[in-house]
């Protein structure tokens, strides 16, 4: 849904930084700002800035940056428009409805109809277990140690002994048998008629990131087959583009994601306070769900279980992880099974333990790999060798290739030049890596010169921000043009523009970006680190050559672009005439 900056103005007006966050963090008032320790990273002392004057937050700890929206953002990772219509909703500021073609209004009927009918079956599964009908499902989950705590955060319920009763209990609710049908509770047979396959199960519900059912997980009671039955994919349930506990996980901030196997193991590990754990849904891990975990962390570590199947499924997550440039590492569950079981025997501190331990997945990688070759065989052993190579080709950085070749030859015992033959070699055979360039002198590399030109561009909009009277003393050789990156030229507009009228409102500028990427980077150019000088003659001078430096750059990037753009011809006189005018004036700071 689109809505316009005029709106989106109206609920950022209205829904005042300071309020928000302190209903989410415990803050305390020092100067003109408010403090707490940061929500997205650990830390003891508070470095978590919130200013009501700017309507921002910034961290001076890890860097986090932005407004109303961007916190929303970060901390429920919520998308933009989602942002904006729960500080509507907070605020009490009307949002237009959504108009829809009459297949679009069928369709989301649809949707709506099918999310009614799994809460509904939901709350049947869940008044079950706890009535005198459910207590083998009952008995069943307390032996594996859940409390009624637990049980109630996850929905738990149990599908009675036959599949009769949640479809007259759904029927009674209002409810068509096609709907019924649809979202996978219920098919028709001519010798049964219309009954559910759930039944004398277990139940798990799973619930999409917004809290809602989509669809069931049941573990039959018994020795039944199958041992789990889970929803078959429907309109609102994508089973490889979801997972299982990830409504209550996103919002964990533990700077990691654990990827289990199986709803118990999830369960467990919430119950025991890693409440990061999620999993997938019945079906081996895929690229969607790891591209679904990266929209809330960089890091997974994976509790598979500790069997041949779960060593299997965990070397095939790794290779999915790092298509999709998450790092992972693994936890070692031995002597026990899964996490379940480890929790119940070793508890918490054990597993914290394991975590801090967490295997490269690099390094479990080729120690799996080590245990198909015999090492008391110079022919085996160099098989072993030929197959490290390759793995080490599967990187395309070049730096990381090497770091990782350098820790192998060491782990190993490998010459490390002759590891770099091998790999160099079987590179140039397969074409899957170029070799590593080493460096022929100690001579490091000079800055970038495109990220120095950038961070004087950062330094010249914060001082600006902090100090708005400067910009009447530079507007004449500075315009939002001399921004050679298209960010921060948008933002440096929008700023000029305000303070020609006499006012600005930073965090009015982050809002005209819905990314969440563009919304911290735009608001990172508020909080660049000024220079701590001591005298007011340093401080001119230091500010007259971030003027001149933005300027210089914005000079010889017109001057690189005349070759292809006449029209930036004009920019060049122009810029050229600044440049000389500007290092010969100096600009007072008071």
């Amino acid at each position: 849904m689109y809505y316009s900056q005029e709106l989106i103005e109206e609920v950022r007006v209205k829904n005042d930084i300071v309020e928000v966050i302190s209903g989410y963090l415990k803050m305390q008032k020092k100067g003109g700002n408010y403090w707490a320790c940061c929500p997205f990273h650990n830390e003891k002392t508070p470095s978590f800035s919130v200013s009501g004057s700017k309507q921002m937050y910034h961290c001076f700890g890890c860097g986090a940056s932005g407004n109303v929206y961007t916190f929303l953002m970060q901390y429920e990772n919520y998308s933009f428009q989602e942002a904006v219509k729960a500080l509507a909703d907070r605020a009490g500021v009307p949002l237009p409805e959504i108009e829809y073609n009459e297949e679009m209004r069928k369709r989301e009927n649809r949707r709506a109809r099918l999310l009614e009918v799994n809460k509904e079956a939901a709350k049947f599964f869940y008044y079950q277990l706890r009535s005198p009908h459910g207590k083998v499902g009952y008995e069943y989950l307390k032996k594996r140690e859940l409390s009624d705590e637990t049980m109630h955060r996850f929905g738990l319920g149990y599908a009675g002994k036959n599949g009769a009763e949640l479809v007259e209990y759904l029927r009674k609710k209002g409810f068509e048998d096609e709907i019924i049908k649809e979202a996978g509770l219920a098919s028709y047979s001519e010798k049964r008629g219309m009954t559910s396959p759930f039944w004398n199960r277990v139940m798990y519900p799973i619930q999409d990131t917004n809290h809602r059912v989509i669809g069931f997980g049941g573990r039959v009671m018994g020795d039944g087959e199958p041992k789990y039955l889970n929803s078959p994919e429907t309109p609102i349930f994508d089973k490889r583009r979801n997972l299982y506990g990830l409504n209550y996980a996103r919002t964990s901030r533990s700077g990691n994601m654990i990827l289990c196997e199986g709803y118990m193991d999830v369960i467990a590990m919430h119950q025991a306070g890693f409440t990061q754990a999620v999993a997938s849904l019945g079906t081996a891990f895929t690229a969607e769900q790891a591209n679904l975990l990266r929209r809330y962390t960089d890091s997974v570590l994976l509790a598979y279980d500790s069997d041949g199947a779960g060593v299997k499924a965990a070397l095939r997550g790794i290779g999915i992880l790092r298509e999709a440039g998450l790092t992972a590492k693994v936890i070692n569950m031995q002597p026990y099974k899964d996490p379940d079981e480890f929790m119940k025997a070793l508890g918490k501190e054990a597993f914290e333990e394991r975590i801090r331990q967490a295997e490269n997945s690099f390094f479990f990688e080729i120690r799996i790999l080590e245990g198909q070759f015999d090492m008391n065989d110079p022919e085996s052993k160099t098989k072993f060798h030929r197959e490290i190579a390759r793995k080490l080709c599967e990187f395309s950085e070049d730096v990381e290739r090497d770091n990782y070749l350098q820790a192998v030859a060491d782990k190993y015992f490998i010459g490390v030049d002759n590891l770099r033959k091998l790999v160099a070699s079987y590179a140039a055979q397969t074409g899957l890596a170029k070799p590593v360039e080493r460096p022929k002198s100690g001579v490091q590399s000079k800055n970038n010169p495109q990220e120095n030109a950038k961070k004087s561009q950062r330094l010249l909009i914060t001082w600006v921000t902090d100090e708005p009277a400067l910009y009447e003393k530079i507007k004449k050789y500075i315009s939002a043009e001399d921004f050679t990156d298209d960010l921060y030229q948008e933002v440096a507009r929008k700023l000029f523009e305000e303070l020609e009228r006499g006012e600005y409102h930073p965090a009015k500028i982050i809002s005209m970006f819905e990314d969440e990427d563009k919304q911290r980077e735009a608001a990172a150019l508020f909080h660049t680190s000024l220079p701590q000088l001591s005298t007011g003659q340093e401080r001119a001078k230091a500010f007259h050559d971030i003027v001149l430096a933005v300027k210089k750059n914005s000079y010889e990037y017109y001057t690189a672009q005349m070759g292809t753009d006449m029209s930036a011809l004009n920019k060049v006189i122009e810029g050229k005439k600044a440049l000389e005018e500007l290092a010969k004036t100096h600009i007072s700071l008071d």
